[in-house]
């Protein structure tokens, strides 16, 4: 339980400091700075939920990364499906609080959805963010999976190299699809914009599900098969 509490916290942190600082910066071509801003928001929240409750949970925070470890026999199947309720719990309170702060507080939201992702920047097209969430969430995960290895030796240095290795795949991602790479991320803020009365990003939330679990997956399967020793 503990374990689910954690990862409650850190999906909600995740999800109202990054989200809410790509709702303030915004995140369109003509403002480099909020690609930047939002791309580190993210990644520093890895750093800091890594030292915070790696040490309870692992930090997962991503439902993604959480099948990733499945398939590395790292977790049993029980844990992995009480992981990815927790961490869609966590997500909706996350784009909650945010739907409270901006709500109350009158603050402009300059993604139009709680910093829910979307097709605009690959003109709408499906099978390229499905091929962008893919790729990045490949790449995220077999990070992940190198860092976190037993042979691999990073120490206290493994949360900071995770969290750098997010804001990179934001960098790119961010223009194309805002960058998900986490179902749970993109769940939570698409359901909250939902109710608010924006429907565009619950219509294609399936599209950040579907390509952040295959690219995971993906890279299970690879990392797997270049650490045996055989």
């Amino acid at each position: 339980m503990k374990k689910l509490i954690a990862e409650f916290i850190g999906t909600a942190v995740l999800v109202t400091l990054g989200c809410g600082t790509a709702m303030l910066v915004g995140c369109n071509a003509a403002q480099g700075c909020g690609y930047i801003l939002t791309a580190l928001a993210f990644g520093l929240v890895i750093v800091g939920m890594a030292y915070c409750v790696g040490n309870i949970s692992g930090c997962h925070i991503n439902p993604a990364v959480s099948l990733g470890v499945l398939m590395s026999k790292g977790m049993t199947v029980k844990e992995f499906f009480g992981y990815v309720v927790a961490q869609c719990l966590g997500a909706l309170a996350g784009a909650g609080i945010l739907a409270a702060i901006f709500g109350l507080g009158g603050v402009t939201d300059m993604t139009g959805g709680f910093g829910s992702n979307g097709l605009a920047g690959v003109n709408g097209s499906i099978v390229a963010g499905l091929l962008v969430e893919v790729v990045l969430t490949f790449i995220f995960v077999m990070t992940i999976l190198g860092v976190t290895s037993k042979k691999a030796g990073h120490g206290s240095f493994g949360g900071l190299i995770i969290g750098l290795t997010l804001v990179l795949v934001h960098i790119l991602g961010i223009g194309l699809t805002g960058t998900s790479v986490n179902p749970a991320r993109s769940l939570g803020p698409a359901i909250v914009a939902a109710i608010a009365g924006n429907t565009a990003p619950i219509a294609c939330v399936w599209v950040f599900i579907v390509g952040p679990f295959i690219g995971a997956a993906l890279a299970a399967l690879v990392y797997n098969f270049l650490e045996k020793e055989k």
